[in-house]
Order: structure tokens, then sequence, then C-alpha cells
């Protein structure tokens, strides 16, 4: 029996009605799926993967994670009918998936992320972006070539009480932007502040091989990062004190702290063109604490991450004609009624699911969060060769030193590779 092509398109509408779970990459960019909620996979059921399964607007399909456990924990929190996974490559191929949140430790984000949008998903990441400056080059490359929707899980540019400051970043970015304060400006990032350095994030020295736990599969768990006998300080929540998969607290919170001081100063296209660092020296497989890291962009702006506390009085924000303090206080007489004749921060795209169903960029995505994520890296390495270093924001590479720019790319273990 032949149908006539309107009557073919009126079933196949009653269908899809039918069927709530269509992935929007399946059925283009801009179309809006019958289901008011998107559908979304979680790879990694840790804490932080488990605090996602309630977002509102989404719903979980699947769930993947190496650690028996974890796996089981995050299957106690959703509907039956779940999927689940032990190997991500599985999930990122399930045709009714349209998001993929990566909660993994960093050493997977990168090619977790990658892999996802080639698969024509999109992607909502956690922190930090990539562990190094490399993959960060290469996940953005693959977003955009895939035209892929791409959020990173750091929200002090937009929303949220932002640390010490006793506000949001909002008014803020309107002193900094009406001139005011001058310019160049210095940013303090301190105890003193409102930014604590959680500097409990060292690794150990003297580590002694344990059996694997039954529950894990410790060979996927290192994934792309080098063979280390298994120690449980390796794993879980202390794996930020090793280098093959984080950065200690620089790692842990660098990207919460700095990437809104980077939207402040409007730096979200360019990167500091020098890094200076104060440490001990570094142990090559332990990440050890930093004294004071100070960043300089072209314009003579600076970041500085003071882990010491050095000066209990310092300002948050510095310029040649006025300074912020910790709790949003200036020495600008009579700021408010100063501000009130300049105009209000362009609007960010600030909800994720709208973000995905409207094909909009995110306020803070695969660009912008990799400028963010390569500051981090930056004093990531000038620690680990505990020395100043020159960058160039274009090439994006280390001014004549080989050895800084060989930790741009490190090797990856086979059979990962991005």
């Amino acid at each position: 029996m032949t149908v006539s092509r309107r009557k073919f398109i009126g079933q196949s509408a009653l269908g899809f009605a039918a069927f709530s779970i269509v992935p929007r990459h399946v059925l283009g960019k801009g179309y809006l799926a019958p289901s008011d909620q998107l559908t979304k996979a979680i790879v990694g059921t840790g804490g932080m993967g488990r605090g996602h399964i309630p977002y509102a607007g989404t719903r979980v399909v699947a769930l993947c994670d190496v650690d028996k456990k974890n796996l089981q924990l995050g299957l106690n929190e959703v509907e039956k009918g779940v999927k689940s996974f032990s190997d991500y490559r599985e999930l990122i191929q399930l045709p009714e998936v349209d998001i993929v949140h990566v909660a993994t430790p960093p050493h997977w984000h990168g090619i977790i992320a990658a892999d996802a949008v080639k698969a024509g998903k999109d992607v909502w990441c956690e922190k930090p972006m990539t562990r190094t400056i490399g993959e960060g080059k290469r996940l953005t490359e693959a977003v955009q070539q895939h035209g892929r929707i791409f959020r990173l899980n750091t929200w002090f540019r937009f929303e949220g009480n932002f640390y010490g400051m006793n506000t949001t970043i909002k008014p803020i970015k309107k002193l900094v932007d009406s001139g005011l304060l001058g310019w160049p400006l210095k940013v303090t990032i301190s105890r003193h502040t409102g930014f604590d350095w959680k500097f409990y994030w060292v690794g150990k020295t003297d580590l002694t091989p344990q059996p694997v736990p039954a529950e894990l599969d410790y060979d996927m768990w290192l994934g792309p990062a080098p063979y280390k006998p298994y120690n449980v300080h390796r794993t879980h929540q202390t794996f930020r004190g090793y280098w093959d998969y984080d950065g200690g607290a620089l790692g842990d919170m660098g990207q919460h702290y700095i990437d809104p001081v980077q939207y402040l100063l409007g730096k979200d296209d360019t990167s500091p063109i020098y890094v200076e660092v104060d440490a001990p020296v570094q142990d090559a497989d332990a990440v050890g604490i930093f004294r004071r890291i100070t960043y300089t962009f072209a314009d003579g702006c600076q970041i500085v991450l003071d882990g010491e506390g050095r000066d209990e009085n310092v300002a948050y924000i510095e310029g040649p004609k006025g300074k912020v303090f910790r709790g949003f206080k200036t020495d600008i007489p009579d700021v408010e009624r100063k501000l009130a004749e300049f105009p209000e921060p362009p609007a960010q795209q600030t909800d994720f699911v709208d973000a995905v169903k409207g094909r909009k960029t995110f306020a803070l995505n695969d660009q912008n969060g990799h400028r963010s994520c390569t500051i981090v890296n930056m004093g990531l390495i000038a620690m680990r060769l505990n020395r100043n270093l020159k960058f160039d924001p274009v090439k994006q590479e280390f001014v004549g030193d080989e050895e800084a720019n060989r930790l741009i790319d490190q090797p990856m273990r086979a059979p990962f590779t991005m």
C-alpha cells in the first residue's frame, strides 16, 4: 500500500510523540524532541557524578564507572532500567543519549569528552577541563568540528556567591568594566581575599604497592596515565595529589578561582605571556604546594595566586585608581552612585538545557574554558620545572623552553590516544 507524504508525516509525528527519548542529535540541530527532558549519561559515579543525577531538565538513562561499588551506588539513585557500563566507549554509542556528563578524574576528561562529541553527544565536563594544554586544544577543536554544545562545570562567572567577595560576579564585572579602578589591574587570590587553597591535596612519596580491590578495574582507571603499582591513595578521593591524574590544590580549585578572573579582565580569547613561580622543589610523582604564582598578561594585568597568605591586608583587585577588598568593599568614594551611571554587563547563556535545545553556546564553554584551564596548567608546569616561563598566547606554547613544551602534550599509555 502506498502512503501519501502528508499522511506519512502525520503518522511519524504521532510515533515520535509516543517515543519520549529520541536523542536530539539524531533529529537535527534546532529540533526540540517531544520530551521536555534531555537524556543524560554520567561517566564516573563517585560523589560528584552522583550529585548531578537529579539535575533539572535531564533524565539519566545510563551510568558508567570502573569501580563496581561506585557504579552500584549510582544505580541505587536512579530508576530501574537505567543502563550501566564499565567502559565509557560502549556508553557513548547509545543512540538514546543527548548529553554525556564527564565526572571522572581529570586525566580522563579530554579523551572521554572528545570521544563523546565525536559520537554526536553534547558534553558537561567537570573541572579542570583537561589535565594538559594539548588535550584542551584538541578537545576544543573536536567540539567546534562536530558542532556540539559544551559546558565546563564551574559557574562563578555567571551565578552563585563568589567565595569571600560576598556577592555574585556581576557587580564586580560592572565595576571593572566601568574603568573606575583604572588599568591594568592586579587580582590576588588568597585566603585573605576569601579563597582557600586546599593544600591537603598533596601526594605521598612513600607509597607501598597494595592488592587491587576486586571491584576496581585499575587498568581502566589508569587509562591513558602511566602504569604505577596500585595504592589506595592514588585513586578516588585522593587522586589529586599525583601529577599523572591532576595537579593538587591548583588542579582542584584553580579553575573555580581563576576562570571568573579571566572573565572580569576580559581575557577569554588570550593567555598570560609570563608565569613566575615560588614553590618547593616538586617530587616527580607526588604534587606538593606552592608559595606564590604570578601570571602577567601582555597589557600588564596580573593574577597572583598567594599560597602563603603573605599580606593580610591585600586587595582582591587593585588598579591605579582604586581597590576592591574581600566582601566587595572598595576605597572608591560613593561607588554605588557612580556605578549606577554605567551599563550592566552583557547577558550570558547560563541555562545548559536551553543551550542544548536551542544549540546556543553556553557561557562557560570549550573555548573560554580552555583558556582558563591553560592558566592553571601554565602554573602547574612552572611548579614541576621550578622556574619562570614565557608563553605565546597565539601559538599556545612556551617560548624558548623545550622541556616546558614537552609537558603541553604528555604521552598517553596505549591504546589510548586523543
